[in-house]
């Protein structure tokens, strides 16, 4: 009887420290996404646009657009759904017309009730595709944000026109971040050759960093994008200098996630049957830090669900893209998006059995 009674002492007074406090945790989602040429219908004289238009080689009608901004809706209303129930809280988008196919995509039904926010600026490149940033209103506010140019050259001295960088910071549940968005240039004409720009790029996005942490010394900030470099080029590498391993982190240095992921043969897009890690995620060392009442890094991945993998004929295996081989299938992008978690523990104080 004696052991009985000690055991309800031992079960009554667990409940009751149970009830005092209860550890929950709060999980935001930050999201990468290259869609691959979001068009509207129109046609802009001062850009070459015109492949999308209805009249163009690519025949954009207004169906195929709206096919377009459905598949990509969806895409972005299932990343971190299986961690939080919902889409992300920050999206960093590539490969975007304009303002109003922003506002297309926010508004349709698969995202609408969500209640995004955009950041977007025009930027110079020849094609019209710009960088933008969808945010959750009821998680982020944005007090301050900017486009940064890029100044590149062609070999003959014209300027060579490509996509700006975009910084926005704001505020994440009160907590302060820095976001960047970025596409850098492409490796047309092969990858030796056109490494410079993206070298430059690198050195943009640096300098940016350095900018903040020279005024905010403890400031965390997140950069993303189509790099159109792996985690291991010397864009990342020796410009960054990002670090795949926490452990080799010093203050103000950069952890790149998808450094780790890239090793293990994890691709975002693919080319000629290999794979590359062109779209990163990568942040300042103090967000791998365990301060209470912050947001922390949780983990990192690459969202490739079956429906986003073409299952069939040359491009088999590789992302379902909306067109390929120069005919139109309808599909999503010949990217994978890319995503990451920021967690915090929440302690919430619960009346004991004392109060019932």
């Amino acid at each position: 009887m004696k052991t009985i009674i000690i055991c309800i002492i031992l079960f009554i007074n667990s409940i009751y420290l149970q009830g005092q406090m209860a550890n929950t945790y709060r999980i935001r989602t930050i999201a990468f996404y290259n869609v691959e040429n979001l068009f509207d219908t129109l046609n802009d004289s001062l850009t070459f646009d015109d492949d999308r238009t209805p009249l163009g080689k690519d025949q954009w009608t207004i169906e195929r657009y709206r096919k377009k901004l459905g598949n990509i809706a969806k895409v972005l209303a299932e990343i971190g759904a299986q961690e939080t129930n919902s889409s992300p809280d920050i999206i960093g988008l590539c490969e975007v017309e304009n303002q109003q196919v922003l506002e297309d995509l926010i508004q349709h039904p698969y995202l609408m009730d969500k209640g995004y926010g955009i950041i977007h600026f025009d930027s110079p490149d020849e094609r019209g595709i710009d960088v933008g940033l969808l945010f959750k209103k009821s998680a982020f506010i944005p007090v301050a944000f900017s486009s940064h140019r890029l100044l590149l050259k062609k070999d003959n001295g014209e300027r060579d026109y490509t996509r700006d960088q975009l910084v926005v910071s704001g505020l994440l549940d009160g907590e302060k971040i820095h976001f960047i968005v970025n596409h850098w240039p492409s490796r047309s004409g092969g990858e030796a050759r056109s490494r410079p720009n993206r070298i430059a790029a690198a050195a943009l996005n640096k300098r940016i960093i350095d900018s903040i942490i020279r005024y905010h010394p403890d400031a965390k900030i997140m950069s993303m994008g189509d790099l159109n470099d792996d985690p291991i080029d010397d864009s990342l590498k020796k410009i960054l200098r990002t670090k795949g391993k926490p452990k080799d982190l010093a203050a103000h240095e950069l952890f790149n996630p998808m450094e780790r992921l890239f090793k293990k043969g994890v691709g975002t897009l693919a080319y000629r049957d290999r794979w590359n890690l062109f779209d990163q995620l990568f942040f300042t060392a103090n967000m791998l830090q365990n301060t209470e009442g912050s947001y922390t890094y949780w983990k990192a991945g690459v969202y490739n669900p079956s429906y986003l993998v073409d299952q069939h004929g040359r491009y088999k295996g590789y992302p379902l893209r909306t067109y390929a081989g120069g005919s139109y299938v309808g599909g999503y992008s010949d990217h994978f998006p890319v995503y990451l978690y920021l967690i915090k523990e929440e302690r919430h104080v619960q009346p004991s059995l004392q109060g019932q």
